[in-house]
């Protein structure tokens, strides 16, 4: 933990300007560090959540001029989504899931707007890609699935890889 102000000397109390310059420095230093963090985590999600739609924009065989004009984007403002130098409102991710006749609720898990769900991916996508369910019928079955897989997790537990290996 960052020590915030020097300790009082024996032979008497430091003069205050020179105990508020040094918690100022050390507030800022404090203050930088938690920003590059915070860009570093940002930057990641971002990149992720871009090059997720890129996949499924290269998936549905539709060009980054056309997913940006059934999406209401710029063309510009998606290349940048798509290369992790914006990050996308909740707003804008929506607009580009029904672009990509996605579920919005597959880009708010890949930006970290909402938590994942436990179970098989591929199950979860291919629920997830299947046309002939309303967005509500993909819903239900998707918490059922998590349900299922969440209690056969709990009763079966997965074995350890290291009593395979030996």
């Amino acid at each position: 933990m960052l020590e915030l102000a020097p300790t009082v000397s024996v032979a008497g109390v430091q003069n205050p300007s020179e105990i508020v310059s040094t918690v100022r420095d050390s507030v800022t230093h404090a203050a930088a560090s938690a920003a590059a963090e915070a860009t570093t985590v940002s930057t990641a999600v971002s990149s992720q959540v871009g090059d997720f739609i890129r996949s499924q924009r290269n998936t549905a065989q539709v060009s980054l001029r056309e997913l940006a004009r059934t999406a209401g984007v710029s063309n510009p403002y998606l290349s940048q989504v798509e290369r992790g130098l914006r990050k996308p409102s909740a707003e804008i991710l929506a607009q580009i899931a029904r672009g990509l006749k996605i579920s919005a609720e597959t880009l708010y898990e890949q930006a970290g707007i909402l938590d994942r769900r436990s179970g098989n991916p591929d199950t979860v996508a291919a629920i997830r890609a299947d046309l002939s369910l309303s967005e509500r019928h993909k819903q239900v079955l998707l918490e059922l699935y998590e349900t299922y897989a969440r209690e056969h997790a709990l009763t079966n537990p997965a074995p350890d890889p290291q009593e395979e290996s030996a």
